[in-house]
Formats: structure tokens, C-alpha cells, sequence
């Protein structure tokens, strides 16, 4: 492939070649890109809109993130954020900080994984900007989404006594992220160096290519369950469900034998001198959902796979406890992803 500087098209140039063949899949885009803003129609449903910005060098390396496996995970950790709100993504707008050192052709592969992600999820390309950066690449994603009337769900809802249940299993991306670093820190800068990946592609396509829990809402509507909190693990499950107990004004009691952890996971944390518990609850990038369900609804939960009782709300003067498998409380903290911590 060849390389075509982005001066030689310009931007308005640069956004034809990347968008100009996208055509709309959602009835709710009257226009898209094209114009000074899309016009989008939403007749009687609730608009959701969230927004993630993601730096080079904090959030993504490219020595080991594709380019094309950034643009998926860029759009579909937005799409998770409509999910957590019980709803359903249906455009975005995607806007690039962009170096000189980046050619027409690698961003074309950037944007490659940004329509395969939207075409899986149905959602449309409406818009967005480019510009120059000095510092490297930045990209700053927004999604549009909707849910009908009366069935949003916040993180403020839960309730004492309700059922905590969370998706999929916990710290895989965690686990990819350090065997990534781990092989980057092994790499002497040769065009030969073959990274040791074998036996870990789960833990790989987690970090890489995570997937939004589009299937458990669904699911979830299907048996007629209105969740009464739920928020997607971005930052770890300690983090995310003490976020529902703040904002809920409830404590919560989870039990360490019944985190889910998959087999690579519990290996890769053990290969690594790391607590897989502790990795369970901090490690952060799952994008699983957590939610609670009223305990009347303990055997509807039953006709949704892929989802796991992991413990219930308590009150708000019991504290946030996970009960350890020989019978200990340990106090819940937030030890996940924390983008203002110091150095």
C-alpha cells in the first residue's frame, strides 16, 4: 500500500475519501455528514448522549494497538455507554487529532474499524472534525442513542435488598493489556520479534476488540426485566458498583466465589504474581454490564444468559463489603482506572 500525505487532499478532502460512501441505516438520521450538523428525528423516545476522548499515550499504544482494532474499540466502548443507560446507539460523530506522521492510508484503517464496528451495531457515521496535533493522535468519539419513555435506567435506582448481577467474566482485558506490555517491554526494536501470544487470544481480543453487551439488554427486554441500576465496567468493577452505591445512597455485600473469571485470566494473573481476585474487581476495560434486578425477578434472571448473581444492595450504613471465600469482610475500593491519578 502506498502512502498519500493528508496535505495533498486537504481536510475537507481527507473526509471525503474517509465518509463519502457511507449511506444511513437508522430511520431516526434524516441528514448526515455533509452538511454544517446531521438532523436527526427521535418521535417519542428519550435522546442519550455520551461523549469519550481518547489520547495517545494514555489511553492506547499504538507499538501493539492496530490501527484498525482502535477505530472498533473507539466507537464500541460508546456504544456500551448507551447500552448502561438501557438504550440503543444510533449515530456518531467522530473527530481526529491528527500528526504529520500519520499518511491518508493509515487513517483509512483507522476508520475501516470504526464502520465495521458500526455496521455490526446498526449505528450510523453522522459527522464530526479533523485537525493538526502536535502531540500525537487523539480521538474524540460522541454517540447519539435513544430509549423509550420510562425505561432508562440510571446508576441512582438501586434499592435495598435488590439482586447484583454482572455480564461475561471479569478481567480478561486487564490480563491482555499486561502480556502486551509485557512483550512490548521484551521488543529490541527488530522487524523479527515474535511476540509470545500463544494460548492467549482471548485475553488479546479482549483488550483489543471489546464487544458491548448489546446482547443482554436485549435479552433482558425479552423477560420483561427493567434493571433498576446498571453501568458498564470501564474503570473496574470495585469502581463502577461503588459509583451505583454512591449515587444510589446503598451499601452492597458481593462474594468472591462467585466472580466470574475466565481460565486464561486465572492462569495469566497467576504467570504475572497477581491476586486474581484483586484483578477481578480493579483491572477495568471489561465493558461487561453490572446492574441490579428487584429480588422478586431472582427466577426471570434465570431465562438470560451470559449473566452472573454476584451478591445484593444493602443499606447504606452497612457499607460495600465482598465477602471472601473463608468468610472475611473486606471493604470495597476503588482501586480501578483513575484518568486525574498522580504519577
Amino acid at each position: 500500500m502506498g502512502r498519500t500525505e493528508i496535505a495533498t487532499l486537504g481536510e475537507f478532502g481527507l473526509i471525503e475519501r474517509l465518509t463519502g460512501d457511507i449511506t444511513p441505516l437508522q430511520g431516526s438520521t434524516v441528514k448526515g455528514i455533509g452538511d454544517d450538523a446531521a438532523i436527526l428525528n427521535y418521535a417519542g423516545r428519550r435522546t442519550l448522549v455520551t461523549t469519550d476522548l481518547l489520547l495517545e499515550g494514555i489511553h492506547f499504544d499504538l507499538v501493539y494497538v492496530p490501527l484498525k482494532h482502535l477505530g472498533y474499540k473507539a466507537a464500541v466502548v460508546n456504544f456500551s455507554d448507551i447500552y448502561a443507560m438501557n438504550g440503543r446507539p444510533e449515530q456518531i460523530t467522530v473527530s481526529l487529532g491528527i500528526s504529520k506522521r500519520f499518511s491518508v492510508e493509515e487513517l483509512e484503517t483507522f476508520y475501516s474499524g470504526v464502520r465495521l464496528a458500526c455496521e455490526a451495531y446498526g449505528v450510523d457515521i453522522v459527522g464530526g472534525d479533523t485537525t493538526s496535533s502536535l502531540t500525537g493522535f487523539t480521538i474524540s468519539i460522541t454517540c447519539i442513542g435513544s430509549v423509550a419513555e420510562d425505561a432508562e435506567v440510571c446508576r441512582d435506582g438501586a434499592k435495598v435488598s435488590d439482586l447484583i448481577y454482572v455480564s461475561g467474566d471479569l478481567g480478561a482485558s486487564y490480563m491482555g493489556l499486561q502480556l502486551l506490555e509485557r512483550e512490548k517491554a521484551a521488543w529490541d526494536g527488530s522487524g523479527d520479534f515474535q511476540p509470545d501470544f500463544a494460548g492467549r487470544e482471548y485475553l488479546l481480543e479482549r483488550q483489543l476488540k471489546p464487544e458491548a453487551r448489546k446482547d443482554v439488554v436485549e435479552a433482558l427486554a425479552a423477560q420483561g426485566i427493567l434493571p433498576t441500576a446498571m453501568i458498564d465496567l470501564s474503570d473496574g468493577l470495585s469502581s463502577d458498583l461503588l459509583h451505583i452505591c454512591k449515587q444510589s445512597k446503598v451499601g452492597c455485600q458481593v462474594y468472591e466465589e462467585r466472580l466470574p473469571i475466565d481460565y486464561q485470566t486465572a492462569v495469566m494473573a497467576e504467570t504475572f504474581n497477581m491476586n486474581v481476585t484483586t484483578v477481578a474487581l480493579n483491572g477495568g476495560e471489561d465493558y461487561e454490564l453490572l446492574f441490579t434486578v428487584p429480588l422478586h425477578l431472582h427466577e426471570q434472571m434465570k431465562g438470560v444468559e451470559g449473566v452472573h448473581l454476584i451478591g445484593h444492595i444493602a443499606k447504606e450504613e452497612q457499607g460495600c463489603y465482598l465477602m471472601t471465600r473463608d468468610g472475611q469482610e473486606m471493604q470495597l475500593r476503588a482501586q480501578g482506572w483513575n484518568p486525574m491519578a498522580k504519577e
